[in-house]
């Protein structure tokens, strides 16, 4: 993005040639695959994105994907749900337009490129390299929006960092089963609880949309109008549970009042407390693009929840 109000104005190419020392990096090609602002970015367009880069990873061949940060820890997740190579997949952007003073662009993508290829990144999965921090695909979340420091991991931490081009890596995330998507053609919403809610809104796109994603109260609550919502939902239709705190955890058996975390437990509702809203979407999204059922879909989200 660049210019006085920033647009779209490079492709990979003059991105690669306006860092001179990418000159040093052996077997470096760069491939525009569309120029689009990430709130423009389509699931269709996403999911070719992911295709493409898992495809590459699979030959062995460390991936970098340069994308608009306000919906790139989404693409993040779908990579994540496509690929089960050994060559990693690295996301990466900027906060900042590059024609802005303080431009984060550049840096990153150095950074990120470093990540592709180093050794120690085999094996590693799907990351989000931003800020000199290395984050893993299904955690990581846009936390600023406009300052260097976008990404973060909130329940997490950063598995590690980049150092003058040398990664430091501290931990290596569990890799979720990864599924073989025909399409992102299903509707999936979003629904969060808030005060006062007795889960009308939950109720009504119950009927007419494919799957939904409640977002629920503190470690795992809703009204007691909100719980019965939830069942009616959870009978009709695939219904994933995270929680609103970014530092989440749903508990199983403190609290005993209706719409405490054992009801919802109990829903028929698939829980998945360590997942973001956007990313258990886009995992949902990528179930039921795989035709996955019920009992599938539980054991593809079984992972982002206490054992």
């Amino acid at each position: 993005m660049r210019g006085e109000r920033a647009v779209p104005a490079v492709d990979a190419a003059d991105l690669v040639a306006d860092i001179p020392q990418l000159a040093e990096v052996r077997d470096l090609t760069a491939e525009t695959a569309m120029a689009v602002p990430g709130p423009h970015l389509t699931l269709g367009q996403a999911l070719e994105v992911a295709q493409r880069a898992s495809a590459a990873a699979a030959q062995g061949e460390g991936v970098v994907i340069t994308t608009g940060t306000d919906t790139m820890e989404e693409l993040a997740a779908l990579c994540a749900m496509l690929h089960d190579g050994e060559a990693p997949i690295v996301l990466t952007g900027a906060n900042r337009p590059g024609s802005s003073p303080g431009a984060d662009g550049p840096a990153n993508l150095l950074d990120a490129i470093a990540t592709a290829g180093a050794a120690a990144s085999a094996g590693l999965g799907v990351v989000v390299v931003f800020g000199g921090e290395i984050h893993a695909a299904m955690t990581v979340r846009k936390v600023d929006s406009t300052g260097p420091a976008a990404f973060g991991s909130p329940l997490a931490g950063p598995i590690g960092r980049v150092v003058e081009g040398r990664i430091w890596l501290h931990a290596r995330p569990a890799r979720n089963p990864t599924l073989a998507v025909r399409d992102l053609d299903h509707r999936v919403a979003v629904v969060t609880a808030c005060l006062g809610d007795g889960g009308e809104v939950l109720a009504e796109l119950a009927g007419s949309w494919d799957g939904l994603v409640l977002v629920v109260l503190g470690a795992g609550h809703l009204s007691a109008g909100a719980l019965g919502e939830l069942r009616a939902a959870a009978a009709r239709i695939p219904v994933v549970v995270t929680c609103r705190p970014e530092r989440s955890s749903m508990l199983f058996d403190t609290y005993g009042f209706e719409g405490a975390e054992r009801d919802i437990r109990q829903s028929g509702a698939v829980c998945a407390p360590f997942l973001s809203a956007p990313a258990a979407r886009v995992a949902l999204l990528c179930c039921l693009g795989a035709q996955l059922d019920r009992a599938e879909i539980a054991r593809v989200m079984a992972p982002w929840d206490a054992g």
